[in-house]
């Protein structure tokens, strides 16, 4: 007898054992942490980002809000109070947030101040996933949970025994309204609450709908309770509805939103189905599973993919939605430019100046037909507003620099996009060159300067002229290169071509460094390389200096040839970190270069992150990968302290997959990848056109940061660059690694990837 029980129980074990992989596989949004970058604060960021529980490139985004009203930090790490469970568009802190409102859960009294409601809670009682949440609110005893679609959400919230038990819902101040329905469980109203970048008629919508009736029902006016009521309009409107629980007790809230109109958030509503809480987790999950399983990562280091797979979440969140779904199935939007309902595609919530780096890159390669509706988007833009946005939160908003929206036409047409009006859009962008749109970044500030003089000078009332006028330089290039792929006559596209290299224009050669100038061309008699702001933008001469990214070899020439740029590049990890911090009020990014003791490279910010793939065109593209290895390794993880800096609407993280698969775009507009050092022994690009490109390096660690040797397709393979055909076709490279440089591989001047000045010799 006991023999057979023996025999059964091994045989059991063997079972179980055998079944061990199955039961542990992990999914790719098990990897990621939304919680990463969280532990920032105004002074230091480590992301600003916070917890967005969402479907990729949703419309609405909800988070916890443990910030006050308004605040721009709504959720930090260090925080140990929740407020509510917010609505939120909010791209980043500085851009702050529109459209939002809140829901929040409480027991014992009736409450709306935001203080008052607040409860206590724990992150050991805290689950965050991109598409479900869940905390214990320690105060009021009752656990939240929520999952979403793209414009609707589910709340569960599971009650104590409590005979008043209630649900606050804020509609913020600076303009709501909010009615009770009671015999429809029903609350509706509206937020107006912006920061900027909205036409006059502006609204979000929002319906919330009960699963029991209502006990008790109230309003709030400014804080003032109003019981017996059930409408309130003014600065500051919520409502309170209660409910008698039995412990246990599960109250769901179906939740959705339109900045259309009250009847389309109804429409919205439908997202939710039938309204089945776990059957849409699962949805959730799939989802995500979907679009990030796009790359999939055969590798054993289970940090690695965290981080990896956390920094592809957020590079999946925007640009935002800013459409809907109408009755009959069709696209329509808001105009964040006009006021007016619209038939077509609207995306919104990006800042050009950070994301047409990598992010969109990222798009063109991976998600292709994500991008051709952004484009069409854009065209809607353009015909709405008569500008291309430069940074849109939802409409035109008059931050940061440059004339991006070029490269982000232009790459995603030269990798291969079609489909939408690419006709309207090179009007767009030759409009765009050529003007600017008051009170906004759209267009180019100070463009009759820069097209008489080929520079922005720094005595005209205009602040960062090198840093526009670099990048006024790379936009023409992108103009030009796009005009010659549509077939547009020289006649029209050559002063594009010209302007291509008035990068030149503010090199001071005394210095090997990019200098400001006045409009007689005087150099600045004061210039410290290390000097932040001033004719730069958020960095210093050595941060934009090198953001020649469309020819990178005329600028070696500039400097003297591949010693002194190499030196250069060089001293830019050998110089303290410290230098510079006097030269003007502290701000976040300085900090946050200084703290890194990385010399004065500060890839906290964009305009330096690509600068160390330039060694790859000159000559030594062992320092690259050098470099490259210890920035993902030093600067990245799946922490709350995740990132080293903003993270920027996917700019800084698009820069991890990149880089982590071996190869990122310094030149957007170009067909080409620059080389750089790949991270895991496999990963696999699953391409929408059912290709696969197999990137493969065997035995690959955390101290093999150097490429000895790579094949291409089985062909050995020394250039410093891929091409997007390369990679779209389908195809394998094959990595050797190792722990030392091979100081010949690569290193042939046709090696090198493009640049614009080889290109016209």
């Amino acid at each position: 007898m006991k023999r057979h029980t023996l025999l059964r129980n091994l045989l059991f074990a063997g079972a179980l054992i055998s079944s061990l992989p199955l039961l542990a596989k992990t999914s790719p949004v098990d990897y990621v942490n939304p919680l990463a970058g969280t532990l920032s604060k105004y002074e230091l960021s480590t992301g600003n980002t916070y917890p967005a529980i969402a479907l990729p490139w949703g419309m609405n985004f909800w988070t916890p809000q443990t910030g006050p009203m308004g605040d721009g930090w709504t959720y930090t790490y260090t925080a140990d109070k929740i407020v509510g469970f917010k609505q939120t568009h909010q791209p980043s802190p500085w851009m702050n947030d529109y459209g939002q409102f809140s829901l929040m859960p409480v027991t014992g009294g009736v409450v709306f101040d935001q203080e008052q409601r607040a409860s206590w809670f724990s992150h050991k009682a805290e689950v965050a996933k991109p598409y479900y949440y869940k905390v214990y609110l320690a105060d009021h005893d009752v656990t939240t949970e929520l999952t979403v679609t793209e414009r609707a959400a589910l709340f569960r919230f599971t009650f104590p025994e409590e005979a008043n038990s209630y649900v606050v819902i804020d509609a913020f101040d600076r303009g709501s309204a909010i009615k009770i329905i009671p015999e429809e469980n029903k609350i509706i109203g509206y937020s107006t609450r912006n920061s900027g970048g909205v036409p006059e008629n502006f609204k979000n919508y929002f319906v919330i709908v009960f699963d029991k009736p209502f006990k008790f029902t109230s309003v709030a006016l400014d804080n003032a309770i109003k019981t017996n009521q059930t409408e309130a309009r003014g600065n500051h409107a919520g409502a309170i509805v209660g409910f008698s629980t039995r412990r246990g007790e599960q109250i769901h809230a179906r939740v959705a939103s339109s900045f259309i109109s009250p009847e389309q958030a109804e429409i919205n509503l439908r997202e939710l189905g039938d309204g089945n809480f776990d059957r849409l987790v699962k949805r959730g999950k799939a989802r995500w599973n979907e679009v990030l399983s796009r790359i999939e990562i055969d590798d054993n280091r289970i940090d690695h993919l965290r981080t990896f797979y956390s920094c592809l979440y957020r590079s999946l969140l925007f640009p935002r939605t800013f459409y809907e779904i109408d009755a009959v199935g069709r696209a329509v939007h808001y105009s964040p430019y006009n006021g007016q309902i619209l038939p077509g595609y609207m995306f919104t919530d990006t800042g050009f100046w950070d994301t047409f780096r990598s992010l969109f890159p990222l798009l063109n390669l991976m998600y292709p037909s994500m991008n051709k509706k952004m484009q069409e988007g854009l065209v809607n833009a353009y015909r709405e507003s008569g500008f291309l946005p430069e940074w849109a939160s939802p409409g035109h908003r008059d931050c940061m620099i440059g004339n991006n929206s070029a490269s982000v036409v232009t790459d995603a047409y030269v990798k291969g996009l079609r489909g939408y009006d690419i006709e309207k859009l090179w009007e767009a962008l030759k409009h765009g060159a050529n003007d600017h749109l008051e009170g906004s970044a759209s267009g180019r500030v100070a463009f009759e300067a820069y097209n008489r003089l080929g520079y922005v000078p720094n005595n005209i009332g205009v602040g960062q002229s090198v840093a526009r006028t670099l990048e006024y330089a790379y936009n023409d290039w992108c103009i030009y290169t796009l005009g010659r792929l549509l077939g547009k006559p020289d006649s029209e596209i050559d002063i594009y071509k010209q302007r291509s290299l008035n990068y030149r224009q503010v090199y001071n050669p005394d210095k090997r460094l990019m200098v400001g100038r006045d409009d007689q061309g005087n150099f600045n008699s004061l210039f410290k390389g290390t000097d932040w702001s001033d004719d730069f933008c958020e960095g210093n001469s050595w941060h934009w200096s090198f953001c020649v990214f469309h020819d990178p070899q005329g600028l070696i020439d500039l400097m003297g040839g591949n010693q002194v740029f190499n030196h250069m590049m060089d001293s830019i990890f050998v110089m303290p970190s410290y230098l510079g911090m006097d030269s003007r009020d502290v701000i976040h990014e300085m900090r946050e270069m200084q703290v890194m003791n990385m010399g004065q490279y500060a890839h906290g910010n964009q305009p330096i992150q690509h600068m160390v793939y330039l060694y790859n065109y000159s000559g030594q593209p062992w320092k690259a990968q050098s470099h490259i290895r210890e920035i993902m390794h030093k600067l990245y993880n799946h922490t709350p302290a995740g990132y080293c800096g903003d993270e920027d609407n996917g700019q800084t993280s698009a820069w991890y997959i990149f880089s982590a698969l071996g190869f990122y775009p310094v030149c957007p507009g170009s067909d080409q990848y620059v080389m750089g050092t790949p991270l895991f022994e496999k990963a696999t690009l699953h391409l929408e056109n059912g290709k696969k490109f197999v990137i493969e390096a065997n035995g690959n660690n955390d101290l093999t940061p150097y490429i000895c040797s790579m094949k291409l397709n089985g062909k050995s393979y020394t250039h410093n660059y891929l091409t997007h055909g390369d990679l779209t076709r389908g195809g394998r490279a094959q990595f050797v690694m190792g722990d030392k440089p091979n100081l010949k591989r690569g290193t042939d001047a046709a090696d090198a990837p493009y640049s614009f000045s080889q290109e016209n010799q």
